[in-house]
């Protein structure tokens, strides 16, 4: 069975949190490509939607969304995921995983695309209580 470590960032907070799923819970995410956007329910986050933006298989090989199919594959890369020139024009072989999710990946990424709607709550209005007989309900003069 597969077992993934799932890391869920929150781009409006800045924030991420870390959840392992195992067994039947994992399967729904077998299968799955980089890009598509899940159900949070998944990842015991519901009424989220989750966009899985990355990971990387049990030797550490980082997953492409150019790469088509779960496969590993040695190519040659010049930018992106996986391979950081330090010369221009450089390119250079490097292995790298496909875009869809196998039983071989351990870590995957994901951030939040969409939050539950919360109900909104009604502001409260503040008023000025009454000083004195004038029955003014406007702010009271400051005093330095």
């Amino acid at each position: 069975m597969a077992k993934f470590k799932i890391i869920i960032s929150d781009p409006e907070t800045g924030k991420s949190r870390f959840v392992e799923v195992e067994g039947t819970q994992a399967v729904p995410l077998v299968g799955r490509k980089l890009g598509e956007i899940i159900d949070g329910s998944v990842v015991k986050l519901s009424g989220h939607k989750l966009k899985i933006t990355g990971g990387s298989d049990k030797d550490g090989f980082p997953m492409r969304p150019n790469v088509h199919g779960g496969v590993r594959v040695r190519a040659i890369l010049s930018e992106g995921v996986g391979f950081h020139s330090s010369q221009r024009g450089e390119r250079q072989r490097k292995t790298i995983r496909g875009n869809v999710i196998t039983e071989d990946i351990v870590q995957i990424s994901m951030k939040i695309v969409e939050t539950p709607k919360k109900p909104k709550e009604k502001k409260k209005v503040e008023k000025w209580e009454k000083k004195g007989e004038g029955g003014s309900t406007e702010e009271p003069a400051q005093t330095t």
